[in-house]
């Protein structure tokens, strides 16, 4: 290997890592806003919604950062095989990330709003979903930072868990609601919190897939574990229209497509 070469190769590599620390300084801070979010949501604290809530440009800002740094390497380079899947995960990881950290501040937001009232009952159920979510983030977090194949595909495997503390949640909250009508307000509020809770735990399996795949090249089953089944509980057509938990979702891809 010549000089010019070899100093190609490192230089390239010197990128690959600054790449990779790009994620990981972002995976970081959404790690913070989640951790924030459920903070402000079980202990009713307003400071720690701010703080989920502005960090949100932080996040967007370091996402526009890497997507630059990628196109500029793709552009630049002209990668092949798992140096070019690592890129191509690396962006696809970015948006996964900035789409969780506006599911961090969607909570923070409601979190406000929900203090507002007195809950005739625990947040057992949904405290342990944050703690749920906010372990798996953390292991696929390190996922990336470590290329650790094996432990994207143990969050792949663990979002099943997630999933069942959500259904529980939605039925157990829609029978507050009908067993009193002063509930709705704020267990529709909870809905919209718990089904972004369970948005960023799938979100965060997403980005296991794309660790795996980065690094293996064979993408793991389409048929991944999963138990989210709140949609078939609603029976009555017109229920949806208040309390149906996918609004929000379709809500923030309407913002994004008129660039709110």
């Amino acid at each position: 290997m010549s000089d010019e070469t070899g100093h190609i190769v490192k230089s390239f590599e010197q990128e690959l890592q600054r790449l990779r620390g790009l994620i990981t300084d972002m995976g970081g801070m959404v790690e913070r806003q989640v951790a924030l979010a459920g903070t402000a949501i079980l202990a009713r604290d307003a400071e720690a919604a701010s703080q989920a809530m502005e960090a949100d440009a932080r996040v967007d800002a370091l996402e526009r950062e890497a997507e630059q740094f990628v196109i500029r390497l793709l552009a630049l380079r002209q990668p092949m095989a798992q140096d070019l899947r690592q890129i191509v995960a690396a962006l696809k990881i970015t948006g996964e990330l900035e789409r969780i950290g506006d599911y961090a501040k969607n909570a923070a937001k409601r979190s406000i709003v929900l203090a507002q009232f007195r809950l005739p009952f625990p947040l057992s159920g949904l405290g342990n979903m944050s703690r749920l979510v906010q372990e798996n983030l953390k292991a696929v977090i390190d996922a990336i930072g470590e290329a650790d194949v094996a432990k994207a595909e143990a969050v792949w495997r663990s979002d099943e868990a997630i999933d069942a503390i959500y259904n529980a949640l939605f039925r157990e909250l829609i029978t507050y609601m009908m067993e009193d009508p002063r509930n709705i307000t704020p267990c529709t509020h909870l809905l919209f919190i718990a089904k972004n809770l369970e948005r960023i735990g799938d979100h965060a399996t997403n980005i296991a897939e794309m660790v795996y795949y980065a690094g293996t090249g064979v993408p793991l089953p389409e048929g991944r574990p999963k138990g989210d089944g709140s949609a078939y509980a609603v029976v009555h057509p017109h229920a949806e229209e208040d309390v149906h938990p996918h609004a929000e979702d379709e809500a923030a891809h309407t913002q994004k497509d008129e660039g709110a």
